[in-house]
């Protein structure tokens, strides 16, 4: 079998974990997460990262952040459920827009066609790290008085105009889910851009209470003092973390690596009007997080991924459009045409891609997809 996705040891993991065991210190903010934060942050040129045990967490406070019941937020249908349930927790209006047909993010003008006097926030997601045009979303968020969010949960070691993917957003979220190109199994970050935001960040992190600021002796009472949960993980997750969060760069030059055999070795496909492969703007510097294939007919892909199965190759769709969905129809609306998410949606493929997959196995994806889509 040749899964999709593999999580590859960078060989300092189980060191890592074995020295937070001895410290005697494993629960939630101790020494490894104060490490990892302070390598995210300095990786990123942030001011404040506070990691998570999920980025389904970070977003959930991000949403606590920024917005109330009634508030309405303006996001891809094209993306991860979580993206859009964050939102919705907090009684905020969920708004699906468009994609771009080239880049399948977000589509500037659905935003400024969506935004109406109850728009708060407006959500950019990076599809497989190829970085949105946040400096456009950013303006028309400040004209429609809105907050700027990044969903970067395919970003971490990728770039735009030489600014990492993350940084932009008053808050963004990252994501070290074990599919993801750094991992710690489930984990997570927050990153905050907006110094007025951070005390509240933290103080929701951590369950709703002033612990850490009463640690710091800033208050002389520890209590509760806000809505909050227990976001933050174990610093035996943090020490797995650290050793994958140490090597960004080595990871991404051996995902890109990958990557750009599978663009060349398939350009004959493209070439011939079968597929088209993936479109980066000259401004991004992507991280290698997926690759895939836009084929020319909806058609062949059931029988693409039945027959990728049969050889043992994990190939995957990606995604099921939010505003189709049942919870997407309970908790959203569509802001205009969404014709270029349908057809998409029904005709992406996703072909394995992560550290563990041999120069031969790679061969034999690249052969199959070849020789199933040319014959």
């Amino acid at each position: 079998m040749i899964p999709l996705n593999r999580p590859t040891l960078r060989g300092k993991e189980f060191a890592y974990i074995r020295e937070a065991l001895d410290s005697g210190r494993i629960g939630a903010n101790g020494a490894f997460t104060k490490r990892v934060e302070d390598s995210i942050a300095t990786s990123l040129g942030v001011p404040t990262a506070f990691l998570t045990h999920s980025c389904t967490a970070a977003l959930e406070i991000a949403a606590l952040l920024t917005v109330k019941p009634g508030d309405e937020v303006i996001l891809p249908s094209f993306t991860f459920a979580a993206t859009a349930s964050a939102f919705a927790r907090c009684g905020a209006r969920l708004v699906f827009v468009d994609i771009e047909s080239d880049t399948f993010n977000i589509d500037l003008r659905a935003v400024e066609a969506a935004v109406t006097p109850r728009t708060r926030a407006i959500v950019a997601v990076h599809y497989a790290g190829v970085g949105c045009d946040v400096g456009s979303l950013a303006t028309i968020a400040e004209a429609a008085q809105a907050v700027l969010i990044e969903d970067a949960a395919h970003g971490f070691g990728a770039r735009l105009r030489d600014r990492p993917l993350g940084s932009f957003g008053a808050v963004s979220a990252l994501s070290f889910h074990e599919s993801k190109n750094v991992t710690s199994g489930q984990g997570g970050a927050l990153i905050v851009n907006d110094p007025d935001l951070v005390a509240r960040a933290q103080i929701i992190r951590d369950r709703g209470t002033n612990r850490e600021q009463f640690l710091r002796r800033e208050v002389d009472e520890y209590a509760w003092v806000d809505l909050g949960s227990a976001y933050a993980p174990s610093d035996i997750i943090a020490a797995f973390l650290l050793a994958q969060v140490e090597d960004v760069l080595e990871i991404t030059a051996e995902r890109l690596a990958l990557w750009r055999r599978y663009h060349a070795e398939l350009e004959p496909l493209e070439q011939a009007g079968t597929v088209r492969r993936p479109v980066i703007p000259a401004a991004a510097a992507h991280n290698g997080h997926i690759y895939h294939l836009l084929l020319a007919r909806a058609a062949d892909r059931p029988t693409l991924l039945a027959e990728l199965d049969r050889r043992g190759i994990g190939a995957a769709f990606h995604y099921v459009p939010l505003h189709s969905a049942p919870a997407g129809r309970t908790y959203g609306r569509t802001g205009g045409d969404l014709s270029v998410t349908d057809d998409v949606a029904g005709r992406l493929v996703r072909l394995p891609l992560h550290l563990s997959l041999s120069g031969q196995d790679q061969g034999v994806v690249i052969e199959a997809v070849t020789n199933y889509l040319a014959g």
